[in-house]
């Protein structure tokens, strides 16, 4: 397998929670090092092979540039320590029990993501965040057409 360019980050695209996050998460990504690839686009299964539709809404997952898929808190540790701002944050999550925890509260907050999401708003909050297009990632919109 030719290695990628850039570690892919797979997200639900129908939630506005993720989708906000993943906005977010543009605009913190300086170095270029992720790409994000929404749910609903086709490709999304080829890149993590062995992994459902199901397994995939349940959770952000990441496909590094050599090919090893990481799967929600350990997936935000893996990026946020390729993304200057959200190293100090990932470096917390390297200590002893600390991402245990953060699986557990990374669990719950996504099996209930879509109450979380109406309850907070994000849906008004994703169009104050404008996403940043950048070259060979496709956004949520686009990939519905």
């Amino acid at each position: 397998m030719a290695e990628r360019k850039r570690h892919q980050v797979l997200y639900d695209d129908e939630c506005w929670m993720c989708t906000f996050q993943m906005r977010l998460l543009t605009w913190l990504d300086w170095c270029d090092v992720a790409r994000l690839v929404p749910a609903s686009n086709p490709e999304c299964l080829k890149l993590a092979p062995g992994l459902t539709r199901e397994g995939l809404m349940e959770a952000i997952h990441c496909v590094t540039k050599e090919g090893r898929v990481l799967r929600g808190a350990r997936a935000l540790r893996f990026i946020g320590m390729r993304m200057p701002l959200l190293v100090p944050l990932a470096l917390v999550l390297w200590v002893p029990g600390v991402i245990w925890v953060a699986e557990k509260v990374y669990d719950c907050v996504s099996r209930n993501r879509y109450l979380l999401s109406r309850v907070f708003g994000c849906k008004g909050a994703c169009d104050l965040l404008p996403q940043r297009e950048r070259e060979g990632e496709m956004s949520a919109k686009a990939a519905k057409k």
